[in-house]
């Protein structure tokens, strides 16, 4: 496997038709950025806190799957890798945070009064950050359609298990997304759902509050062999929910043995479909 890195995201490059990514789970600011912060907004309470982390050992649980690894840097408060770059709504009639959000989860503000985004600033961010990175998303999922025939995606998030700001009650702890089936077979995605019900450890769901965001939806394209999938996990599942979201080693094994198992579905699951 070859691994690169830059300013905005690491790479590692595997021999399977499957890319993971990680848009969230960074955690860098630029020092000048932050200073403009709230105090909140400088804790980055909206982190899908440790996903890389707990993808690297899925990995190492499935070294035989060979997927290739993509995880941004940055934090989503810098830019949203996950929005569209004019910042339209990912669902109709239902508003969503911009591609450079200016509140929380919890609708509190990130920026200090009197220091709020400029339009040149946003263009100036997507420029920098969201370019590259989905440049590089895409430049990764044609190598692996041109190699193998077709190519998987997997959008791997991670979101407190209760947000009243963005959803009632208590999430599942398994969040899948196919945009409604319009970015992969209803029927693949279900073989994935059927398989943490069968198990029995953990709740899940198929297209419920989580159906996939802007990365799901524009790089799922079943017409051309590209399949992609968000999993939107309950962190429970694998830190301590309480700041500051500790990873918890004894659930993340577990958590990592079933996403290992999932992983290694939705190969099979494409691979028959697809080849």
């Amino acid at each position: 496997m070859s691994h690169s890195t830059s300013s905005i995201y690491s790479f590692s490059a595997g021999s399977s038709p499957l890319l993971i990514s990680v848009p969230h789970a960074g955690t860098e600011v630029p020092v000048e950025l932050q200073r403009r912060f709230t105090s909140g907004a400088q804790a980055l309470p909206d982190t899908d806190w440790h996903v890389d982390r707990l993808y690297e050992l899925t990995l190492t649980l499935a070294r035989e799957l060979g997927a290739s690894l993509l995880v941004a840097t940055h934090s989503r408060y810098v830019v949203d890798l996950n929005r569209s770059p004019d910042s339209a709504a990912l669902y109709a009639n239902e508003p969503t945070s911009p591609v450079c959000p200016d509140r929380t989860f919890a609708g509190d503000p990130i920026y200090m009064s009197g220091e709020g985004l400029q339009a040149a600033e946003v263009q100036e961010r997507i420029d920098r950050y969201w370019r590259p990175y989905h440049a590089r998303l895409e430049q990764e999922l044609e190598r692996l359609r041109a190699e193998h025939g077709f190519a998987l995606l997997w959008d791997a998030h991670s979101v407190a298990s209760e947000a009243p700001g963005l959803f009632q009650g208590v999430l599942p702890e398994f969040n899948f997304g196919s945009r409604d089936s319009a970015a992969c077979p209803r029927d693949v995605a279900q073989a994935l759902l059927d398989h943490v019900a069968h198990d029995g450890k953990y709740g899940a769901v198929l297209d419920g509050r989580f159906k996939g965001g802007y990365i799901t939806l524009h790089y799922g394209r079943p017409a051309q062999k590209i399949y992609a999938i968000q999993l939107e996990l309950a962190q429970r599942v694998y830190l301590d929910e309480r700041a500051p979201q500790a990873w918890d080693a004894g659930r993340a094994q577990g958590a990592a043995s079933m996403i290992a198992q999932l992983l290694e579905r939705y190969v099979e699951e494409g691979r028959r479909r697809l080849r």
